[in-house]
């Protein structure tokens, strides 16, 4: 699909649920000349979309030995579409594939962010790369979008995935976006308050349901882990490898 052919309620269901301009508007998208057809989808997507966090051994034994098949106009199609789901699955295949040719596409599709959940995606997968130009687009991300606390995209998983290329490359890139990131946690879980507050004059007899809910929000963790992190890019690994 191209964005420009999708109406507002397509729109929002390739995952454009927030119309947002940014200084990234200028750059240009890879996007497929025509549409996927539903054969493709049913054989390229349909069966992964859901899967990308899968780290059984049973879903990596069978990536692994579908990775063969998987080849650059497979990823050039996924990637090229305008639908979280799709691009989703080209930059996991971009990932296994250890395709570095496409980090271009996949860190101008992190910086425009023009569809939900596709982002920490696009972070795993440049985080597996592991190059210069993968810094450069998840620092390039932090620096606008956490000055963007409104914005719920995808700014914790890109610090995330900073924070692991700097604990495996024993660099510290992740030190200059910590007080951004600290203000952008503050912020929202002020937010979450607020509107609980606001939830308890409306609906008083939840009052003390709420008030517990804000309660469990007070203490604001801004510790960024990446244990999960780790694993997601060991499941890579050992696709990859295998």
């Amino acid at each position: 699909m191209k964005k420009e052919n999708l109406t507002n309620i397509h729109l929002h269901s390739a995952g454009a649920t927030i119309q947002h301009k940014s200084p990234f508007e200028d750059l240009i998208s890879y996007t497929n000349e025509t549409n996927l057809s539903q054969e493709f989808r049913e054989e390229w997507v349909i069966p992964f979309y859901f899967e990308l966090n899968n780290q059984s051994d049973e879903w990596i034994k069978k990536m692994i030995e579908l990775k063969p098949q998987i080849n650059e106009n497979i990823i050039l199609q996924n990637l090229g579409d305008f639908d979280w789901r799709i691009r989703s699955t080209g930059s996991y295949f971009a990932g296994i594939k250890k395709a570095i040719q496409f980090q271009e596409i996949i860190g101008i599709h992190l910086l425009k962010s023009e569809v939900c959940y596709a982002g920490s995606e696009y972070a795993i997968t440049l985080a597996s790369f592991n190059t210069k130009r993968s810094v450069y687009y998840l620092n390039l991300y932090l620096e606008y979008y956490l000055t963007k606390p409104e914005l719920y995209f995808d700014q914790g998983s890109v610090i995330t995935a900073l924070k692991y290329l700097d604990e495996i490359n024993n660099t510290n890139n992740t030190e200059k976006h910590l007080k951004n990131w600290e203000s952008l946690v503050i912020w929202r879980n002020e937010k979450q308050i607020e509107n609980l507050n606001n939830l308890k004059k409306l609906i008083p007899d939840k009052n003390l349901e709420l008030e517990q809910q804000i309660q469990e929000i007070k203490p604001m963790d801004t510790n960024i882990v990446i244990s999960n992190f780790h694993k997601s890019i060991e499941s890579l690994k050992r696709i990859i490898n295998g």
